[in-house]
Parts: structure tokens; C-alpha cells; sequence
């Protein structure tokens, strides 16, 4: 037995988790914030079979995909001490995936 632990950009999340469960896979969702942009993310935690780890991941990969955006940036300090933003881009979306060994699964 496996755990899948999938951070997964909010955009993309209910297209992975119907994936996951049309294909068998159980998951738990969880409301998880990036910290370096701040912006929300979905983790998914699965219980998974060692023989279907393969299969999960590729779930996961298939309908979580990265993409870039704007996002503002703070610059350094202007005349009459406001800051300015430019926006950026960035690369979001896409998926980070662990996957941890189970020592004993219970479900009671």
C-alpha cells in the first residue's frame, strides 16, 4: 500500500479527483494555500495499491496541466514612498506529487 499526496492547483483539482474516482481511486480533499504566490491549491491524499501507483500518477498528470499567469510584483520604492507592481509571469498549475510507503491502513 501507497499514499499519494498530489498538490494540485485549485483550477485543476475537481477534473483530477473525477478522474480519480471514476477510475476507483478513493480520495480526500484538502484546501491547502502556496506559499510562494499565496494562491490556492487542492492536495489530494489516495490510498493506493503498489500494482496502481503507476495508474494515479498518471491520472494526476493527464488532467493536471502548467500554464503561466500574471502576477503583480512589488518594486522597489518610488518618489513620495509608494511602491510599484509590474506584473509578472509565472509558471502555475501542474502537479506535485509524494508518493510514501503505508505501514498499516485501517479503515474502520
Amino acid at each position: 500500500m501507497k499514499l499519494i499526496l498530489a498538490i494540485i492547483n485549485h483550477d485543476d483539482s475537481q477534473k483530477v479527483i473525477r478522474g480519480m474516482t471514476q477510475n476507483g481511486f478513493s480520495v480526500t480533499k484538502l484546501a491547502t494555500t502556496g506559499g510562494f504566490l499565496m494562491s490556492g491549491n487542492t492536495t489530494i491524499i489516495a490510498g493506493v495499491d503498489e500494482a496502481r501507483v503507476d495508474e494515479a500518477i498518471g491520472i494526476i498528470r493527464d488532467m493536471s496541466h502548467s500554464r503561466t499567469q500574471l502576477v503583480p510584483v512589488m518594486t522597489g520604492m518610488e518618489i513620495g514612498g509608494m511602491f510599484s507592481t509590474m506584473p509578472t509571469e509565472v509558471m502555475v498549475g501542474g502537479a506535485t506529487i509524494f508518493v510514501v510507503d503505508v505501514d498499516r491502513f485501517e479503515k474502520v
